[in-house]
């Protein structure tokens, strides 16, 4: 028998995390594993990259903006509860947009384009790196296929990213003089939505998370999409910043567009 089947039977057999262990248990992850400690981010927010390679970080990071509204909707699809669908509906609003508000999703655009990218470009994610649509992906199909309290934890790194946008925030606008408030405007709305999903997610889960093993879960799906975040960094430092080998079709350094 290998080790993670013992160690689920032992997660089987031991008693429940109290609510606040369980809840540091979560935010330990963070401390150790959340992308605020990777150097491609440190080098971006330290003003240390040039303006193509502050591009090539948009254009990538464009495709997980985009894939966030596709997988909360993959996750509603799944949700029997209309209270819950009533709750994470808002996340799909703040993406895409209702009304009069544009979205998180074009509040990124206006940064690519802030930036010199053209939309259609930007859109069509033919210039992004493969390993970045990969992982994008992975995050959706996890969510997909989890049981819905392990989707929900998987949205906690939310806990931790209110640090990571006014650090990146008060970074690019004292670093870069291609940067101002304008383009920053995701950023500085993510402030007070990260918080509230946050706190709802994290309570979700302490109530529905009844066993050892669905907490072990919960807490492992927090540990994957950290992953998923670094993993992306891990794309663009290898690719823009060690240098190395920019994939076939991905976008160039310099790249022009007519």
């Amino acid at each position: 028998m290998n080790n993670d089947v013992l160690d689920s039977h032992a997660f089987l057999n031991s008693p429940t995390l109290s609510p606040e262990a369980f809840e540091a248990a979560i935010r330990a992850v963070g401390v150790e594993r959340y992308h605020d400690k990777h150097p491609f981010h440190k080098l971006l927010h330290g003003g240390k990259l040039n303006r193509e390679q502050v591009r090539a970080w948009a254009l990538n990071r464009y495709c997980y903006q985009e894939a966030v509204p596709r997988k909360d909707a993959a996750f509603m699809s799944r949700a029997h509860d209309r209270e819950l669908r009533r709750e994470w509906l808002h996340r799909i609003h703040d993406h895409d947009g209702l009304g009069e508000e544009a979205g998180g999703i074009e509040r990124w655009l206006v940064l690519t384009d802030g930036l010199g990218l053209p939309r259609k470009y930007v859109i069509s994610r033919r210039g992004a790196l493969p390993a970045t649509k990969f992982a994008v992906e992975a995050y959706v199909r996890f969510v997909v296929e989890q049981p819905l309290v392990v989707a929900v934890a998987s949205s906690l790194t939310e806990l931790f990213a209110p640090a990571i946008h006014r650090e990146r925030i008060a970074g690019m606008l004292e670093n870069y003089d291609f940067v101002d408030d304008h383009v920053m405007a995701y950023f500085k709305r993510r402030l007070s939505q990260a918080p509230r999903d946050a706190d709802f997610a994290l309570n979700y889960i302490k109530k529905n998370a009844l066993s050892r093993a669905e907490q072990e879960a919960c807490i492992d799906a927090v540990r994957f999409k950290c992953d998923v975040l670094w993993a992306q960094l891990d794309a663009l430092h290898h690719a823009y910043v060690l240098p190395a080998v920019v994939p076939p079709g991905a976008f160039q350094l310099g790249q022009t567009f007519q």
